[in-house]
């Protein structure tokens, strides 16, 4: 393990990560991100590759000039490349050249010595017109280590202040990548960058290994963004430098989450719900034990609290889900219920997700609700046993209940009737299994708690018997059954 030492966050998410496949970026949204970038802490930023446009100059040109940063252009080892970047008054220089017999043979078509001399003028050519230069010896990690080692003293001998070492298709693994980095940190003094691609999900672990090998700086993409699988991630690196190596960076931690965030809405490049430091389910649980243990002291399930990257803890409601959870939640939104609603609450929960049902916010408020205004079992005097719906095309729906009225020593009411539909053959049959009490349903309202197809349905209905009304509730994922639920609650609270 390298010493504790200060490392440079060098971020290139507006050069590489913008050639992601899909993201192309305007000059408004590159600006936003830029200062983003800035209020984060980074060192340098990569604002683009002036050549390419000349609306990619002015860009740049324009993030140089509004941000208190390093601002660096990319170009390759040519001089009308390096000439973009200096009308667009970056402060810093990336020149580039490739070094590896692939590259020398199928996409230069150039020698060993051809590429060196390309190398070396570039860099003079930078310096001479008094701007700082990075070099970067592209598929470095592919280039026999005697001609790769001939070409960065070239470089550093012209007067480079940073070689960056790119892993340019993601070939390498932590130990070889340290191996490799300490023997070009033997033989070269300036300072050394990585840029590592993650073709096998490596990027940010080779890039730790490079910081144990002795490099000064880390080339990163905000959520990981780049070429291909893209590169290595900012968060991942960045948290894993001040929490698992204890090195400092000037990352202002508390920003990630929301950096991440601006990037995600501004590439529309969706970030997976598991994704480490950033992803939506980065700091959330289900899991009954951990939700009860996380309550009692967070650490017992997370490495770090979610505030220290500007995140909040979630928990999720599903099947997993246990009271300690619900219970918590429920004081989230204010909610208060006894100790048998709770176990009622917990266990439709429950229920609902071990049937593939999404549980959001509203539903669980919806749910409690509707437990919270039902009447303790022992005081109901009607409760449903059983209810079957026969419903055909061209025919009459008919319901059949079974219910069981209680003061008429527990008999069970049964009923068959028809309606217009499945939701009034139900309503149907069981004022008709109540024989002669009247009562009239005089107002029938049905929303849609959440969207899809399914979504929790909430029913309100306003029953009549005699003077007496009362209004009731009932929730359930299926609409027949909501209004069902709704409709006995009702009935148990005019019958009292």
């Amino acid at each position: 393990m390298a010493q504790p030492r200060k490392i440079r966050v060098f971020d290139t998410t507006l050069r590489d990560g913008e050639q992601t496949p899909g993201v192309a970026l305007t000059k408004e949204k590159k600006l936003e991100i830029a200062y983003a970038l800035q209020e984060l802490g980074l060192d340098a930023i990569e604002a683009g590759f002036p050549i390419n446009s000349l609306i990619e100059e002015e860009t740049v040109k324009q993030i140089a000039k509004e941000l208190d940063i390093t601002v660096c252009g990319l170009a390759r080892a040519l001089t009308q490349d390096i000439d973009a970047c200096i009308a667009a008054d970056v402060d810093m220089i990336h020149t580039f050249i490739s070094t590896s017999p692939q590259h020398l043979k199928y996409q230069m078509n150039k020698t060993e010595d051809e590429v060196y001399e390309m190398a070396v003028k570039a860099v003079e050519y930078v310096v001479d017109h008094g701007i700082p230069c990075m070099f970067s010896p592209m598929d470095a990690t592919r280039t026999p280590m005697p001609y790769l080692l001939r070409v960065c003293k070239g470089v550093e001998a012209a007067g480079a202040k940073i070689i960056n070492v790119p892993d340019t298709v993601g070939v390498m693994y932590p130990e070889k990548m340290r191996k490799f980095v300490s023997e070009i940190r033997k033989e070269i003094k300036i300072d050394l960058d990585v840029h590592c691609h993650n073709d096998f999900g490596l990027a940010s672990a080779n890039t730790l290994a490079a910081v144990e090998a002795g490099v000064n700086q880390v080339q990163v993409t905000v959520n990981g963004l780049g070429e291909r699988a893209g590169n290595a991630d900012l968060e991942q690196v960045a948290m894993a430098l001040k929490l698992l190596y204890g090195m400092e960076t000037n990352i202002k931690t508390e920003r990630i989450y929301p950096t991440s965030k601006l990037v995600e809405r501004l590439t529309t490049v969706r970030l997976m719900p598991n994704y480490p430091i950033v992803g939506d389910n980065a700091f959330a649980h289900e899991s009954g034990i951990h939700v009860h243990a996380v309550l009692k002291r967070a650490e017992t399930f997370e490495p770090f609290p979610p505030e220290l990257v500007g995140a909040k803890r979630r928990l999720v409601l599903g099947k997993h889900i246990g009271v300690h959870g619900i219970d918590a939640k429920l004081k989230e939104l204010g909610i208060t219920v006894d100790p048998e609603q709770l176990k009622e609450i917990t266990a439709k929960v429950k229920n609902l997700g071990g049937k593939g049902k999404k549980i959001v916010e509203e539903d669980l408020a919806a749910i409690a609700e509707d437990v919270a205004g039902m009447m303790p079992k022992k005081e109901r005097k009607v409760e449903l046993i059983d209810l079957v719906l026969n419903s055909r095309l061209n025919e009459k729906p008919s319901a059949s209940v079974i219910l069981k009225v209680n003061g008429v020593n527990g008999a069970e009411k049964r009923s068959t009737q028809e309606g217009v539909g499945p939701v009034d053959a139900a309503l149907n049959a069981i004022k008709n299994a109540l024989g002669g009490e009247k009562i009239t349903l005089e107002e029938y309202h049905l929303d849609a708690i959440t969207g899809g197809s399914d979504a929790l349905a909430e029913v309100m209905i306003t029953l009549r018997r005699g003077e007496d009304t009362t209004l009731a509730r009932g929730v359930h994922e299926d609409v027949v059954m909501a209004s069902v639920i709704a409709f006995i609650n009702g009935i148990n609270r005019i019958m009292k």
